[in-house]
């Protein structure tokens, strides 16, 4: 008698290990554009030439997208990369424009960073 073999079924595609996991970012800078301060086209240049990957500034490849919408710029990167990096060079950049003085950055939520401008009171106008 010939012993029949059953092939074990082939195995179905599994959504979790096509879906590469992915991180999206998103910068606000909507109050520096309206006074005309930053200029967000310079600035996602800046992020395009500076973001590291695999060790080597400028080749993001197909592992990082930076896109423009108004006033946003979003990054997807493939993981590992981290939000903090995002903020060292969004401040770099803040630093090379001299802009650093007038701006911080801000955490809105787990996945946005805003651009916003110091509280600067002055004791002296108050009291006239």
């Amino acid at each position: 008698r010939k012993s029949i073999k059953k092939m074990a079924p082939a195995s179905k595609s599994n959504k979790k290990a096509q879906k590469k996991n992915v991180a999206k970012f998103t910068i606000d800078c909507w109050q520096p554009m309206e006074d005309k301060v930053l200029d967000p086209a310079a600035f996602e240049k800046f992020l395009h030439d500076r973001i590291k990957v695999n060790g080597k500034a400028g080749n993001l490849g197909t592992s990082v997208t930076i896109s423009r919408d108004k006033s946003k710029l979003n990054v997807t990167a493939d993981l590992p990369f981290s939000k903090r990096y995002l903020k060292y060079l969004t401040k770099k950049f803040l630093k090379k424009q001299q802009l650093r003085d007038f701006l911080h950055v801000v955490a809105t939520s787990s996945s946005t960073y805003e651009l916003k401008y110091f509280q600067i009171t002055n004791d002296n106008e108050e009291e006239a």
